[in-house]
């Protein structure tokens, strides 16, 4: 399973109560023994986003037990057509999104997300969601 940006911030958050069935899903995947992985950009996304040293501190060591999927040239050369593909048929998916598929896909991966843009694309790319 590759998780997104979008359950992570949900997960991490502390301001709200985090529920909903992609966090139960997550929670799940972590306790039991599906592998969970993130990649870079979802990384960097969510540090950005911290506020303090500690927060960063706590993330990085969080996300240091996960598999970290790195790109290569096919996930960047795959992204730009699936990034062609969706547009044909009307649908935006960002160039970070579109990387974030190619490896799921690539990966046999199940993408864990809330974020819609992502539904909209499975439509055109063989991209599974969870």
């Amino acid at each position: 399973m590759l998780v997104d940006t979008s359950v992570w911030s949900l997960a991490l958050r502390r301001d709200r109560p985090s529920r909903g069935p992609e966090l139960g899903r997550l929670s799940r995947a972590l306790a039991g023994r599906e592998l969970v992985a993130t990649t870079g950009v979802v990384l960097q996304e969510i540090l950005q986003g911290a506020v303090t040293p500690t927060s960063r501190a706590a993330i990085i060591e969080r996300f240091a037990a996960l598999e970290f999927l790195l790109p290569d040239r096919d996930d960047h050369i795959a992204a730009a057509e699936m990034r062609n593909e969706c547009r044909r048929h009307g649908v935006q998916l960002g160039t970070i999104d579109a990387l974030i598929a190619a490896l799921a896909i690539r990966h046999d991966a199940t993408l864990l997300t809330i974020d819609q843009d992502f539904a909209h694309a499975a439509q055109w790319i063989p991209l599974r969601l969870g």
